[in-house]
């Protein structure tokens, strides 16, 4: 097994003879193999992982930490390894199984001789162990933050009156996948004018004009890592009000920046950005957290919501992405990537915050 495999092993409770991962995130993080399908069941003195025909010969080649044991009857090769290591109990990765599949889970145990554990325990115990990157991680994070923002760059020289925010969303993930990105994050969220009070808007075909808010909430996927970054342009112009939304939102990120350090609890952060934007005269216009982890999945824990007591470690990887929407005249999300430090944070992002008229 690999240290992370063992870590994990060690981790299980004194009742539980082995645990069950099929997440496709999951069996990435502890075998470095990508698959569709797959079983990584992990046993106190062994790993093995169970693919079918499909990948077989790649995961062969390419699992690490573990036996790969293809099958072409799951039950049969689930009962050699539970006679084996005379499995009795299994601990399931609750939030990875279907009713369905849980329930075919505990059949093929059943006629092994073992039980299944239903619970959310495995999971807390994977979390805990993904939920700080090791510096390989990180360099992945920042690779794919690179691409992000190099596409960007190159798109915002398109930007002009009449190009349409599908245009702009298809040419950032042309020029992100040019780059070396596997693909993207997640939709990419491209949106302007009075769309861009809805967070998680969708591209259109509406046509940019001048005096619009234009929102670029984007990332690029490298070797199964995410980045995500917020930065919100204008096109020719923008009004008063349009100009003291922006500041405040830029002011408000400072903050949550600056309070981002290892101790810190994860709602006192959004607690700082969030009293600030409400004292601004603002309250009621920021509705979603103030940051995310950011990994092998777009949305990982920690989350620095309102009601998350986690404590910020180093090592975490973390966004910070305030913002205030005004329904039916525009928004402004301004959002970094960091790497939580003892005494503060690395920001990922290097590409500017004033605003921006194109």
């Amino acid at each position: 097994m690999n240290a992370s495999l063992e870590i994990l092993a060690s981790m299980l409770p004194k009742d539980v003879d082995a645990a069950l991962i099929i997440s496709n995130e999951n069996r990435r993080y502890f075998t470095q193999f990508i698959s569709s399908l797959g079983y990584l069941f992990l046993t106190r003195e062994e790993a093995y992982l169970l693919v079918d025909f499909r990948y077989a010969e790649a995961a062969e080649a390419n699992a690490r930490g573990c036996v790969v044991v293809p099958f072409k009857k799951l039950s049969a090769e689930f009962g050699k390894i539970i006679k084996k290591h005379d499995i009795r109990s299994v601990m399931l990765e609750g939030s990875a199984f279907t009713l369905n599949a849980a329930e075919d889970i505990d059949n093929i145990l059943s006629e092994n001789g073992a039980e299944s554990i239903h619970s959310d325990e495995l999971d807390k115990l994977i979390t805990k162990l993904r939920i700080t990157k090791t510096s390989t991680e990180v360099d992945k994070i920042i690779k794919a933050q690179r691409i992000t923002e190099e596409a960007l760059t190159e798109t915002l020289r398109l930007i002009k009156e009449g190009v349409t925010e599908r245009e702009i969303a298809l040419e950032l993930e042309y020029k992100m996948r040019k780059l070396g990105a596997d693909g993207v994050s997640f939709d990419l969220i491209v949106i302007a004018g009075e769309k861009t009070s809805m967070p998680h808007g969708t591209p259109g075909n509406n046509k940019i004009k001048p005096g619009d808010f234009i929102t670029f909430d984007i990332g690029a996927l490298y070797e199964g890592y995410h980045s995500d970054m917020t930065r919100t342009y204008a096109l020719g112009y923008v009004n008063d009000k349009q100009r003291r939304v922006y500041d405040t939102v830029c002011k408000a990120q400072k903050k949550g920046l600056d309070a981002v350090r290892g101790g810190v609890v994860c709602g006192d952060v959004d607690k700082i950005v969030r009293d600030f934007i409400y004292q601004a005269g603002f309250e009621g216009f920021f509705g979603h957290s103030t940051g995310h982890g950011v990994g092998l999945e777009i949305h990982e824990q920690p989350a620095l919501s309102p009601d998350s007591d986690t404590v910020l470690q180093s090592g975490m990887v973390v966004t910070v992405e305030p913002g205030i929407y005004i329904p039916g005249e525009f928004g402004v999300r301004i959002e970094d990537m960091v790497v939580v430090t003892a005494d503060g944070c690395i920001n990922l992002a290097v590409l500017p915050k004033e605003l921006i008229i194109l």
